[in-house]
């Protein structure tokens, strides 16, 4: 993984939360609320927040006496989440390293983490910590995306920026968000890490946008793919989001689009 991956500064937390996020990651955040919530717990943690989906579909869900402390690596993330929700004294934002957290021993019932496992640099030492934090009994739930092949409008946008830059193509979509999707070893990193019981499942659902554009835009702009782009030629990025839209286009019409995603939700415990 690029040291690049893992920034989300400037303008893309924006582009992340307004495009990205009812794109493909509001309904999986849906999905791991209900998972979070379903055992009542009275202390969680949700690390690599980013810009506060699964924060804004849990909180509602958590009672009145419950502990959450919403953390992730980018301050910049955690700002913009801060501000999608109003003031609640359940809630603390914490900026922190999913790889060493600043939490006791069994600190919480829940550790949750939506899509943000592809970016720890040492993913076991990772799954080690959310072990550590947890209580006897506790659980870590959370999700990774499938191969990008799964993944629609993923797949066709990598493809469609390679064509303008043929000898140097940007490869951020499939290196990292799509990166880790073999079940076999995350299966083995969580047993390395000391999880005894794992249970993995597979969900695909159906993304939708208002225009093959607004898909363009989302992933040229609103994720670190951009920052490969400019990396190469910031002058291009308007002519690679038009290469995405019209790839976008091509494959799934005019006017409103659809395409398949796809995602495992992993629970590990003991």
């Amino acid at each position: 993984m690029a040291e690049s991956d893992k920034v989300f500064a400037g303008s893309i937390p924006k582009f992340y939360d307004t495009l990205m996020v009812p794109l493909i990651f509001a309904g999986y955040a849906t999905d791991m609320a209900a998972l979070v919530a379903a055992s009542s717990p009275g202390a969680v943690l949700e690390t690599a927040a980013g810009s506060g989906v699964v924060t804004r579909a849990l909180a509602p869900l958590l009672g009145a006496g419950a502990r959450y402390v919403v953390s992730d690596l980018n301050q910049p993330m955690l700002d913009y989440a801060a501000t999608r929700l109003g003031p609640d004294s359940r809630i603390e934002w914490r900026q922190a390293d999913a790889l060493a957290l600043p939490f006791e021993d069994a600190s919480f019932d829940v550790v949750c983490c939506q899509f943000g496992a592809m970016f720890f640099p040492d993913r076991v030492a990772g799954y080690a910590e959310a072990r550590r934090v947890l209580r006897p009994g506790g659980r870590f739930a959370f999700s990774v995306w499938d191969r990008i092949e799964e993944n629609a409008f993923a797949d066709e946008i990598t493809r469609a920026v390679a064509t303008v830059f043929p000898q140097d193509p940007p490869r951020f979509l499939a290196r990292t968000p799509h990166g880790y999707h073999d079940v076999a070893l995350i299966r083995d990193e969580l047993s390395r890490a000391g999880f005894a019981a794992v249970e993995i499942r597979t969900h695909a659902k159906v993304s939708h946008a208002a225009s093959a554009r607004e898909v363009a835009t989302a992933y040229c702009q609103g994720t670190p793919l951009r920052s490969e782009i400019e990396a190469r030629d910031a002058s291009l990025l308007p002519l690679a989001t038009q290469r995405a839209t019209q790839a976008i286009a091509q494959n799934h019409g005019e006017g409103p689009v659809s395409g398949k995603i796809s995602a495992h939700v992993i629970v590990a415990a003991g």
